[in-house]
């Protein structure tokens, strides 16, 4: 499936010159090396308003980016797994507040890293239980390790899980694995970026009864008529895959990164919700434009248009944002003036990041420099596709928000 403007950009107010500046700016970050290629597209009142693509999918065999491209788009699986998750609340299967050790008896009774090192960690006992709204809100205490700041996340490498986990575990194994290991900080306390994507999407399983990818095939991804999302390519949609690269340290060019970008065409036998699936601009704006509307698209209904309202509030406690409680490491976000809801970053001032946007604005991004936000103030998505690691390369994420914004004009 492909996707295409669909409406002149004034007649939703757009100046078509200013968005044009979107092209022209991240066209040299192609002609410079930066990037191999890349995808945008903006949407305005369920319209789009500007869709473009620029230079290579695959570099070395000269294959363009085109309307169609699949991409990695890793952390932005989150979000779909969150939705998933608050399509079994809104039937009743759990409260927000339920501790998830009901079905995962391997969080029952979890220790919490006090001091010590890698070989040698001292831990306390929790004092609150792992609850459902933790996952969500990665308030959980858990991490990853590919962190790098932490001793806990040191005991996560140990037990052979950085970037990806060790081969043939599976999701449930994954799980106990997380279990055993001590928390970074108290439940509810701080906020971590971690595999709590993960666990939700075993959270899923247990309480639906289905493997991960059949709930979201069944829930999510075929209603929404998301034909392209999955969890990895084979046949003749492997040439659709753009390559993945990495950008050299030392000059800043992007470098073919097969060691990892060759995982896409084998099917995982860890399902990972947290960062494991594969799609298109096409399916990635059906996905953003149902959230827009409220939970509907197309006369499917995924979700109550007042629990999407619900999910893309700020529920740190307290009210705080993430400057104030994050626990450092990296993140797919600016801290400060933004706060987080039940799977996505949600601001609360824009001022403090210096940067346009609204508030109430929504958003999330992947490792490979994807990245999405929606505006309700506006009626206003935006999306960016390539695949260069890591996503802190280049500040593209900002410099599109100066780009876009400056580009309305009604």
């Amino acid at each position: 499936m492909s996707i295409a403007r669909s409406i002149d950009p004034a007649q939703v107010g757009f100046d078509p010159a200013r968005l044009a500046r979107i092209d022209e700016h991240f066209a040299r970050y192609v002609d410079d090396g930066r990037l191999p290629g890349w995808q945008v597209v903006v949407t305005r009142r369920g319209e789009v308003a500007h869709c473009s693509t620029y230079g290579l999918r695959d570099r070395e065999a000269g294959a363009p980016v085109q309307a169609d491209t699949l991409w990695r788009i890793y952390s932005m699986t989150k979000p779909i797994t969150s939705l998933a998750a608050m399509v079994l609340w809104e039937e009743g299967r759990f409260e927000l507040t339920d501790e998830i050790g009901r079905w995962l008896p391997e969080f029952a009774d979890m220790r919490v890293y006090s001091k010590g090192s890698t070989l040698k960690p001292y831990t306390v006992p929790a004092i609150e239980p792992i609850r459902v709204w933790h996952l969500l809100t990665h308030t959980a205490g858990l991490t990853y390790g590919f962190m790098q700041t932490s001793v806990v996340d040191g005991l996560y490498r140990a037990a052979g899980y950085d970037l990806y986990p060790p081969a043939d575990v599976d999701l449930a194994e994954a799980c106990r694995v997380f279990g055993e290991l001590p928390l970074l900080f108290q439940p509810g306390t701080a906020w971590g970026y971690s595999v709590a994507t993960d666990v939700l999407g075993r959270l899923i399983e247990v309480v639906s009864g289905q493997s991960l990818d059949s709930f979201l095939t069944e829930r999510i991804l075929r209603p929404l008529g998301m034909e392209d999302t999955r969890w990895y390519v084979d046949g003749a949609d492997g040439a659709r895959l753009a390559a993945l690269y990495a950008a050299d340290p030392a000059t800043g060019r992007a470098v073919r990164y097969d060691a990892l970008g060759a995982m896409a065409y084998e099917k995982p036998t860890l399902l990972s919700g947290g960062g494991g699936l594969i799609s298109s601009a096409a399916d990635y704006h059906r996905f953003t434009q149902v959230l827009l509307r409220g939970g509907e698209l197309d006369g499917v209904r995924l979700l109550a248009p007042r629990t999407v309202r619900f999910m893309t509030r700020n529920h740190l406690p307290g009210g705080q944002d993430l400057g104030t409680l994050s626990t450092g490491g990296f993140a797919e976000t600016t801290l400060d003036g933004i706060g987080f809801g039940l799977g996505f970053a949600v601001v609360d001032d824009p001022i403090p990041s210096r940067v346009p946007s609204s508030v109430g604005e929504y958003y999330w991004g992947g490792v490979a420099s994807t990245a999405f936000w929606i505006d309700p103030a506006e009626q206003l998505t935006a999306m960016f596709f390539t695949q260069l690691m890591p996503s802190s390369s280049w500040p593209i994420r900002p410099q599109l928000r100066q780009l876009v914004y400056s580009a309305l004009v009604d």
